[in-house]
């Protein structure tokens, strides 16, 4: 193990433009996970870990051990310039970039699958696989993605459900003709000629498909929708953040199939 005593040393720039520059994960392969539970739990779900800095002056004087990682350890001053957040255990990881795809989803026999089109906001996207780990979603699929997958805000907003819940990202046109090929009926969450989502039968198998807060979905989903449904608004707004209708929605999948398991 190594220690490094200067913010300008080069593995620490490294892990500042891996943070902060989407370019720069791809170019490396590598993304960032901080904190002591995200770590772990990127760790027991296959990732990864390509190098780790480690602070003992606030994870502790007992050294971790990362099989196969590079070990680095850091002074609580440098620690606090590179985290992103306090209270992260004073470990930060970079870790091997997985890519994921519609053809190797492991689907359960009912699968419930949410799928974002052109959602922008990181933090809404981990809010949302972090709803989607909790209610069993068996993917998460983020059609014409507006942000890289590996941005820190997702994976900290997650809480590390990221790496629970596999995340795929593709085409609109490439995600209508895997749910279709699957047979898994597409709901489409808008205000126009829609029903009421606890009318709607969610108990086969289902994809929840979630437009931007902004402008909605576009007419391709629309389109290919078996149904539409939207949640009641009985205040002086017409819309929630997309992270907490996809929440209601999914539940509501959780409820119905708890109802009728057999089906």
């Amino acid at each position: 193990m190594e220690s490094i005593s200067s913010a300008q040393n080069p593995k620490i720039k490294l892990l500042l433009e891996l943070q902060q520059k989407s370019a720069e994960r791809r170019k490396h392969g590598l993304f960032v996970v901080e904190g002591r539970r995200e770590v772990e739990r990127c760790i027991n779900n296959g990732y990864q870990v390509d190098t780790l800095f480690w602070c003992p002056e606030i994870f502790g004087e007992e050294e971790p051990v990362v099989d196969g990682a590079r070990i680095f350890q850091v002074s609580a001053d440098i620690y606090n310039k590179v985290a992103y957040r306090g209270g992260t255990e004073g470990v930060i990881a970079e870790v091997v970039a997985q890519q994921h795809t519609l053809d190797g989803l492991q689907l359960q026999k009912r699968p419930l699958v949410v799928v974002l089109e052109s959602v922008e906001k990181p933090g809404n996207v981990g809010a949302i696989l972090r709803s989607a780990d909790a209610s069993n979603v068996d993917a998460v699929i983020v059609c014409d993605p507006q942000c890289d997958l590996y941005n820190p805000n997702i994976i900290r907003a997650s809480v590390g459900a990221f790496f629970n819940v596999p995340t795929v990202a593709c085409t609109s046109e490439e995600c209508i003709q895997w749910l279709k090929s699957h047979d898994i009926q597409i709901l489409t969450a808008q205000l126009q000629d829609s029903n009421y989502y606890y009318e709607t039968d969610m108990s086969r198998a289902t994809a929840i498909v979630m437009g931007t807060e902004s402008t909605g979905l576009t007419d391709k989903w629309r389109q290919a929708a078996n149904a539409h449904i939207k949640i009641p608004m009985l205040g002086i707004g017409d819309s929630l953040n997309v992270s907490v209708s996809a929440a209601i929605l999914m539940f509501e999948a959780v409820r119905q199939r708890q109802q009728s398991p057999r089906r």
